[in-house]
């Protein structure tokens, strides 16, 4: 007899597990939501979407939970059956880079005992720039370099994800510089020599786009140091030196003074005097 009874009762805890577990699948609620919605927004209406009487969400005792404790991001107005927003959502800062970012919450309604998964799936909004990580970035390139030559630039990063992230890049017009971007490459390209001699410094400015609405965008400096190469021969102050003298002039007599430059620097600069050919007389 012990036994058929603990069966019966086995049999009938099954069951009501298994009830309890129909009405939180058959009545799972999902709702799409802008993040930073104000607190006091309404979501939507519990009552309506499952079909059940506004008078009844009190009289059963709705709330919301969830799970582990986690902050409650939305709460139910029981005079009207809405489903409000009950804090600020920052997707960001709930789900990073995540394509989706879904907070589950659960209603729960008593007499009898009822249980209904919302979930709020979390929509970005473009409410972030495009930034990069370092107010400016330094480049030093040589003179000597050829046409065509690529440089990495580290790309901007945006907190948003898909069309509100970064998508585009734009250099400011320039006599040296033009920009090759694909993907998450980004390259500053030499399209005309450089001559240090000219142009010892080049400030260019790189802005990054997302394609949100409206959009936002972020701008770095680029300051290219253009780095000499022996590219200059020194060159005397004139073509041609005359000087005369006694013939009995002594030894050691100043005969004239000759100079001349070199527009490199460092040692490309430096100018060193020497006879090509002298005259045994002389």
């Amino acid at each position: 007899v012990l036994a058929m009874v603990l069966e019966m009762v086995s049999a009938r805890t099954c069951v009501f597990c298994v009830l309890i577990w129909l009405h939180a699948a058959c009545g799972d609620l999902s709702y799409s939501v802008p993040e930073e919605m104000k607190a006091g927004s309404v979501v939507g209406n519990l009552a309506t979407d499952l079909g059940m009487e506004t008078g009844s969400l009190a009289r059963r005792r709705a709330r919301i939970d969830t799970e582990g404790g986690n902050k409650r991001y939305c709460d139910i107005n029981l005079k009207n059956g809405e489903l409000v927003v009950a804090h600020r959502i920052d997707r960001e800062g709930l789900c990073g880079e995540k394509a989706t970012c879904v907070l589950k919450h659960e209603l729960v309604l008593e007499n009898p005992l009822e249980l209904h998964r919302v979930s709020l799936h979390i929509q970005d909004i473009n409410d972030n720039s495009p930034q990069f990580n370092e107010g400016s970035i330094n480049l030093e390139i040589q003179e000597s370099a050829d046409r065509g030559a690529r440089y990495v630039i580290e790309e901007a990063h945006d907190a948003d994800i898909g069309q509100n992230s970064v998508q585009q890049y734009s250099l400011q017009k320039n006599n040296h510089f033009i920009l090759a971007a694909n993907g998450n490459t980004v390259e500053l390209v030499l399209d005309k020599e450089l001559d240090r001699e000219k142009q010892s410094e080049i400030n260019l400015l790189l802005t990054a786009l997302d394609g949100g609405s409206p959009q936002r965008s972020g701008t770095v400096v680029i300051h290219v140091t253009v780095l000499d190469a022996n590219d200059n021969a020194p060159v005397f102050s004139q073509a041609v030196y005359k000087a005369s003298l006694p013939e009995n002039s002594p030894l050691d007599t100043l005969v004239i003074t000759v100079r001349a430059a070199d527009a490199d620097e460092g040692v490309n600069g430096d100018v060193t005097y020497d006879f090509g050919h002298v005259s045994d007389h002389v």
